[in-house]
């Protein structure tokens, strides 16, 4: 049966604002710019670049968006703190291309502007004692990253990538394991959160991220000689992104709205859906590299760089689902484990195969995961309405 009074019943209940998805295009056009600044350097380096990149962005807007869900949006304060995230992220998001080159210090005083001042504000302004006491930690962490980045941005490129990385590594680990310190850690069962308010965030921005990657596919047709070859790749690369899209929205979400509707620890299975989230920009960011060196070059046969994105993006994007929903509802998590399993033949397969055949054996796995998560989804959903409750 459901909780009884859980969380997100006492909490604030707001729609997303327009504000919002305002706010969410700053760093949507941040996934053209890593995967730009990938396919520009489609090295092992190159991919670690990326990584670390990606970490600080996501990391800003995770941080504010759930400031955002709870302080309210519809706030003054809020509203001009958002505003404010916005037009450092716009600086910050202009300058990844050229982070590990002569921008480094007009990527890292944004982010550290945002880090430090979102944290502050909300230590101050958190509705509970709980929440303050958190942010609190998340200063302390901050404080710690902070300096690994300034000393970073000093760097020649080389040793920066070394110093930004094990200030990503503090980051990541510190939203990932929700800022713990000795003695101190957030227990957030019970605490009052619109949790509904933001997962419909981190799904509206997954459609964003989609969508992103749409156009980088058309932006690529764009600049190529459109023959039979190149119309098939793009087919192609159309096909395996409406699957991405299937897999999830193919009645997934509905899934995962009616668990978090009943669970008692409602912020915690918004924290574990963020982590999900990095996962799944890093994913779209290889599918949209892969999907530009496909249409380019379609009858090339298959190359590392070609394999590990074609095949890695999907993989990353499923597998971390899979985790998801393990973590979660325990359900709909195998579909996606059987079909990351069924991608390592396809991709093996793939380093001597021509690259349009090794997209359409992508397009097989997908679709058919697809296929099956919609009736698995569809299932699970009449279980849920009808035993009107999920484990927690």
């Amino acid at each position: 049966m459901p909780d009884s009074d859980t969380p997100h019943e006492k909490a604030i209940r707001r729609q997303v604002s327009p504000l919002e998805l305002f706010f969410d295009l700053v760093f949507v056009f941040a996934v053209s710019q890593l995967a730009h600044h990938l396919v520009e350097h489609l090295t092992w380096r190159g991919a670690a670049e990326t990584a670390v990149l990606l970490v600080a962005v996501f990391g800003t807007w995770a941080f504010t968006s759930f400031e955002a869900t709870l302080l309210d949006i519809a706030r003054p304060r809020t509203r001009f703190t958002v505003l404010a995230v916005m037009g450092l992220g716009l600086f910050m998001n202009a300058a990844i291309s050229r982070a590990f080159a002569g921008s480094a210090w007009l990527f890292v005083v944004p982010l550290l502007l945002i880090m430090i001042g979102v944290q502050t504000l909300a230590a101050l302004g958190a509705p509970t004692q709980d929440m303050r006491r958190h942010y609190q930690r998340g200063l302390v962490w901050t404080a710690t990253s902070a300096p690994l980045w300034v000393v970073g941005a000093a760097q020649p490129p080389e040793p920066r990538l070394w110093w930004w990385a094990a200030a990503a590594l503090i980051d990541l680990a510190g939203t990932w394991l929700a800022h713990p310190l000795p003695g101190r850690v957030l227990r957030s069962a019970h605490l009052d959160f619109d949790a509904e308010h933001m997962l419909e965030r981190l799904r509206l921005f997954l459609i964003l991220m989609l969508g992103e990657t749409v156009l980088t596919i058309g932006r690529t047709m764009t600049t190529v000689t459109v023959d039979v070859p190149t119309v098939l790749a793009f087919v192609g690369v159309f096909v395996a992104l409406v699957s991405l899209w299937a897999v999830y929205f193919g009645g997934g979400e509905d899934v995962v709205a009616m668990h978090v509707a009943r669970t008692s620890d409602p912020i915690r299975s918004v924290r574990w859906g963020i982590n999900v989230t990095y996962c799944a920009l890093a994913a779209l960011v290889s599918v949209a590299v892969a999907s530009e060196l496909v249409i380019s070059h379609p009858h090339d046969r298959g190359s590392a760089p070609l394999v590990l994105t074609l095949f890695g993006g999907p993989v990353l994007y499923l597998a971390s689902q899979a985790w998801y929903y393990r973590a979660t509802t325990r359900q709909a998590w195998v579909e996606r484990l059987a079909a990351c399993a069924a991608c390592v033949p396809a991709a093996v397969a793939g380093f001597w195969l021509p690259s349009l055949v090794s997209l359409a054996l992508l397009d097989l796995i997908l679709v058919t995961t697809a296929v099956i998560l919609s009736r698995v989804h569809r299932r699970l959903a009449d279980v849920l309405r009808s035993n009107d409750g999920v484990p927690t």
